[in-house]
C-alpha cells in the first residue's frame, strides 16, 4: 500500500488532485485509516488513475470521465480515443498557425503601405502558353483557402505527368477564376507548361489547355506564397495610380521553387482590362 504522497508521486499527480478525485468518487483510496483519516492506495489503482488522467487530457469533463471509467474502457479503445483527440488538436494547431501566418502577412502589408516594391510593376504582353493542369475548388481566395487546395494539386500533377510520359517544358502556372456557384468560391487551376496536344491526358484527370496571350501588369514576389498579400496590394496600388483596371485574378508563374519556401520566386501576372 502507498500513502497518498507516494501514490501521487508514482502517478505524477498532486495529492490535492487525488483528494479531489476521491471527493468526486472518481478514484477512492483502497483504504482510509479510520483513526487518522490517512488515505492509502494500491498499485493496481494506477491503471484507473492513468485512464482518468488520459481521458481528462483528451478534453472530457470529470463527469464524463467517471461515466467512461465505469464502463471499463480498455486500452485499445482508449488509444483510439487518443488518436481521434490528437487529430483534432493537430488540426486546431494547424488552423491557429495558418491564422498567425495571415496576421503576420497583414502586418507586413501594413508596414509596406506607401512604398513601392523593389521590383517595379511592368506591363507586358504575355504570350500564349500550353499547360497541363488539375482543377479543384477553394472556399475563397484567401491564402488559407488557396494553399490547402493548390499544394495537393501540384503534389498529384507531377507524378501523373511522369506516369503519362509528359515532361514539363516550362514553369508552373497557377490560375484562378470565380467558381460557377458564385458564393465566393474560387476554381483553382494548378498547371505546368508542356508541349503535349490539348485535351484530356488519358484517364489521369489532367487536362492540357491552350491559354491565350494577354496584356498584364506584372510584379515579382519573393518568398512564400503565404506572404503574397503585400505584393498583391502593391500591384493594386499601381493600378490605382496609373488608372488601370485588372481583369480577374493574377496568374502565378513559378520562377524558382526550392524546398525552402522563403526562397521562392513567383511572378504575378494580372490581366489588364481595356
Amino acid at each position: 500500500m502507498f500513502t497518498i504522497g507516494d501514490f501521487a508521486r508514482y502517478g505524477r499527480v498532486s495529492a490535492r488532485m487525488l483528494r479531489h478525485y476521491d471527493a468526486l468518487g472518481l478514484l477512492r483510496p483502497d483504504r482510509t485509516d479510520p483513526a487518522t483519516g490517512y488515505r492509502y492506495y494500491g498499485a493496481a489503482q494506477l491503471a484507473r488513475l492513468n485512464r482518468l488522467i488520459a481521458l481528462k487530457d483528451l478534453g472530457f469533463t470529470l463527469q464524463q470521465v467517471g461515466a467512461v471509467l465505469d464502463e471499463r474502457v480498455d486500452a485499445e479503445e482508449l488509444r483510439g480515443m487518443l488518436r481521434l483527440r490528437r487529430a483534432e488538436l493537430e488540426a486546431a494547431m494547424a488552423a491557429a498557425g495558418a491564422r498567425l501566418t495571415q496576421v503576420e502577412a497583414r502586418l507586413r502589408s501594413i508596414e509596406s503601405e506607401g512604398r513601392m516594391p523593389e521590383n517595379d510593376v511592368m506591363v507586358k504582353r504575355i504570350p500564349a502558353v500550353r499547360v497541363a493542369e488539375l482543377t479543384a475548388t477553394a472556399a475563397g481566395y484567401q491564402p488559407q483557402d488557396i494553399s490547402p487546395v493548390v499544394g495537393p494539386l501540384y503534389d498529384r500533377l507531377f507524378p501523373l505527368l511522369a506516369a503519362a510520359g509528359v515532361g514539363p517544358t516550362g514553369p508552373g502556372i497557377a490560375r484562378y477564376e470565380d467558381a460557377p456557384a458564385g458564393d465566393g468560391a474560387v476554381t483553382v487551376h494548378a498547371g505546368v507548361t508542356v508541349t503535349a496536344p490539348p485535351g484530356p491526358l488519358g484517364d489521369t484527370g489532367v487536362t492540357v489547355v491552350e491559354l491565350p496571350a494577354f496584356e498584364a501588369a506584372t510584379i515579382v514576389h519573393r518568398g512564400s506564397m503565404d506572404d503574397v498579400l503585400a505584393t498583391e496590394q502593391a500591384l493594386a496600388r499601381w493600378l490605382d495610380a496609373h488608372g488601370r483596371t485588372g481583369a480577374g485574378y493574377a496568374r502565378e508563374v513559378s520562377l524558382e521553387c526550392p524546398e525552402d519556401r522563403a526562397a521562392w520566386v513567383t511572378e504575378l501576372q494580372l490581366p489588364l482590362a481595356g
